[in-house]
């Protein structure tokens, strides 16, 4: 991995001082060496963030899980599978940040039991006991504290009362700003190139913008984030 200049300007963007984490992609819980939980998140949305963050000439770490994206110009990238790496990875970045953008699909639960060889297949029924996985976002929200660093950003992907499950998760897990989508139907579908977004944030602004691209809505989200940190305090 070559680390980027980070005094480089980003293409039509002058070089900015914050500092953003972006997380991508699914996470896998595995069960053996060889099985696994996990979704079908293919991480476009995290990686057109991370490589339109760079392209304003933020300083962009990059923590994504398995994806078959290549890595976006001018990020530092953070491999991991499981829940439990992506936490521990974010968590040790978090101190220098300025915004944490939370696209990961954090696979949520994980088998109690993990098996050190490839289970054999021998026609019995099997039982597996699953235990959740550490919640990311709530425990980043309450490392925070009071403190108005770094900005917390949300992803939800809702089957069903979208706008009400968004709102309830922004409150509940104290975030400054949430994107929500629908996943079950063709303009949100998992790996779509086009897709549509819900905003909200704390104070009760509503935005929905798309269908569009990837890139144009992680564009239109990156200008909300700015508009957020030019209000907030800085300590």
């Amino acid at each position: 991995m070559v680390e980027p200049d980070r005094d480089a300007p980003g293409r039509g963007h002058p070089p900015s001082p914050i500092r953003c984490v972006v997380t991508a992609g699914p996470t896998r819980e595995y069960f053996d060496p060889v099985r696994f939980l996990s979704n079908p998140s293919t991480g476009r949305m995290g990686y057109a963030l991370a490589g339109q963050a760079a392209a304003r000439g933020w300083s962009v770490d990059l923590v994504a899980g398995p994806t078959e994206l290549p890595e976006p110009d001018g990020v530092l990238f953070y491999p991991v599978e499981t829940g439990e790496e992506m936490l521990h990875q974010v968590d040790a970045l978090l101190p220098a940040c300025d915004v944490l953008l939370m696209t990961a699909a954090v696979t949520d639960f994980r088998p109690a039991t993990y098996h050190e060889q490839k289970e054999k297949k021998d026609g019995r029924s099997r039982s597996v006991q699953l235990e959740p996985v550490p919640d990311l976002l709530a425990t980043f929200a309450e490392r925070r504290g009071g403190h108005p660093r770094p900005l917390l950003v949300g992803f939800a992907a809702e089957t069903e009362e979208l706008e009400a499950h968004a709102r309830a998760k922004l409150l509940r897990k104290n975030l400054d700003l949430i994107a929500a989508n629908r996943v079950d139907g063709p303009a949100g579908a998992f790996g779509a190139e086009r897709s549509t977004l819900l905003v909200l944030d704390r104070q009760g602004r509503r935005q929905e913008w798309g269908p569009a691209p990837k890139v144009e809505l992680a564009s239109l989200l990156l200008d909300r984030v700015e508009e957020l940190l030019a209000h907030a305090p800085t300590a």
